[in-house]
């Protein structure tokens, strides 16, 4: 792969097509003075040795080393070469809940944004795990596929909304399982799902699920977002006094569901973790997860990018000295050597 460091730096070969010009034009208005002073077969004569070729290959090799100058202000870089790295840790998967009901309020500044300001923070405290994302509804996505890249997972995170999962509701069973199903089963490491919701599961058997996944050793982690006490659910790309309301009118108030979220920690040999404003519970999260064995794997990186720039700096020191050494007019001690010219 190939990089330039600083590609700013190429704007000033811009300048060169402008020192053609004021060359081009330097050279008419010189032609036209000396047609002035006589002609041109008696001026070549008053001038001997001057020859009209030499300044123009001067002014080439100046821009050929100017040129090549600039380019290695660049800094040009290759950097393609994939290295093996051996790293130890587990495999998790975020699955974020981003129903309508996430938008509720009751945990500042919602729990929808509460809950992604946490999974970033989670991302910042990893290492070496391989992490992947998921978002569900009523139907769950694939955000992230498991990986160590945690800055790309950081910025799927910031375009995650509601409206991203057309099908509305709370699965959490199909959550589970399509993380479930998502880990690199050949990988061999140690497997965990945290689930980030708030409990109101309207669509399939969660606690199965939970136990199923413990079933193939991929421990279930649950954190809930919200109160009991519940709170109304804002309408999207609406200002926080239009609520969302049922059939009959009435402002619809969306509770976390504490017992459910229970029982799906516990069917998944996890733990469940209420979360508030003011802490969201990833340090028991992330202390759980530490508890577990970690396995040595292999990773494949890209190695750091490597500077280029000594070799178009390397020519135009070559072209600057050609620039120097050249006179515009011819040598009369190097005429004398005439490699060309042999005495028979």
């Amino acid at each position: 792969m190939f990089r330039f460091a600083h590609p700013e730096w190429l704007y000033a070969l811009l300048i060169i097509p402008g020192m053609v010009l004021l060359f081009i034009l330097n050279r008419a208005v010189r032609n036209r003075n000396l047609q002035k002073l006589g002609d041109k077969t008696l001026l070549q004569e008053m001038m001997p040795g001057y020859t009209p070729v030499r300044p123009l290959i001067r002014f080439i090799f100046l821009m050929l080393a100017m040129g090549f100058l600039i380019v290695a202000l660049a800094r040009p870089q290759f950097g393609s070469k994939l290295t093996e790295v051996k790293r130890k840790g587990i495999e998790l998967f975020i699955a974020l809940d981003v129903s309508n009901s996430m938008l509720a309020q009751d945990v500042q500044p919602s729990r929808l944004e509460r809950a992604k300001q946490a999974v970033a923070r989670l991302a910042d405290k990893l290492s070496n795990d391989r992490i992947g994302l998921l978002v569900f509804a009523g139907s769950p996505y694939i955000q992230v596929p498991v990986t160590t890249d945690y800055v790309s997972l950081k910025q799927f995170l910031d375009g995650i909304q509601p409206g991203m999962v057309p099908v509305q509701g709370t699965a959490i069973g199909a959550a589970i399982r399509l993380a479930a199903s998502s880990f690199d089963p050949e990988s061999g490491l140690k497997k965990a799902i945290v689930i980030i919701t708030d409990g109101e599961n309207h669509e399939d058997d969660a606690i199965e699920a939970a136990r199923e996944a413990a079933e193939k050793g991929i421990t279930v982690f649950v954190i809930g977002v919200g109160t009991p006490s519940g709170a109304p659910i804002p309408l999207p790309g609406s200002d926080q006094q239009n609520f969302l309301k049922d059939k009959s009118g009435q402002v619809v108030v969306t509770r976390l569901d504490e017992a459910l979220l229970n029982q799906i920690a516990a069917a998944g040999n996890g733990t469940y973790i209420r979360a508030t404003s003011l802490r969201f519970g990833l340090e028991e999260i992330i202390a759980k997860i530490d508890e577990m064995d970690r396995k040595e794997y292999k990773a494949q990186m890209y190695s750091e990018y490597d500077d280029q720039f000594m070799y178009p700096a390397g020519l135009a020191l070559f072209f600057l000295l050609l620039e120097l050494f050249l006179q515009d007019k011819r040598n009369p001690w190097l005429q004398k050597f005439n490699l060309f010219r042999f005495n028979i």
